[in-house]
């Protein structure tokens, strides 16, 4: 009952944050953030946050929701969300993702996900090579830690 409560509060708060994330693009290109410094010939994802606040029932956590913007053929650099529960819901195009351990999945527009605390993305990318996919994401973190955490260069 109670994880039937948390996952339709999440699909409220999603959809809410979704209506919002539709006005994302007339926002002018310095209102995004790149997440990562491009490291080959594929672009990278840049990220705007929607809304950040601290979860007033739940001492220490905070509540985050952001619109991942993914340009044609971009991909992002190997990652993790540190002790984040994150929900991931496909607002554009298609995105392609795999976590350790886990097989390769494709997403396309209104398919959704979650990811586990402390779990590892190895790959998350733009399928096409003409079209943006825009993600977005919900974190419920520790109030204060890093969002993402990409991997170390080698």
């Amino acid at each position: 009952m109670t994880g039937t409560r948390i996952a339709s509060g999440l699909l409220a708060v999603a959809t809410l944050t979704a209506a919002t994330a539709c006005t994302a693009s007339d926002q002018p290109a310095h209102a995004k953030t790149p997440t990562a410094a491009v490291t080959s010939k594929h672009p990278t994802e840049t990220v705007k946050t929607l809304l950040q606040q601290a979860l007033p029932n739940v001492k220490g956590k905070t509540f985050t929701s952001v619109v991942v913007d993914f340009p044609p053929n971009a991909r992002a650099m190997p990652h993790r969300h540190g002790k984040a529960f994150v929900y991931a819901y496909v607002l554009e195009g298609t995105v392609r993702s795999k976590l350790a351990g886990k097989p390769v999945s494709t997403y396309r527009q209104g398919r959704n996900w979650v990811e586990r605390p402390g779990a590892h993305h190895v790959l998350t990318q733009n399928t096409s090579r003409t079209e943006r996919a825009k993600l977005l994401v919900v974190y419920v973190s520790n109030t204060g830690d890093k969002l993402k955490v990409d991997d170390p260069r080698s």
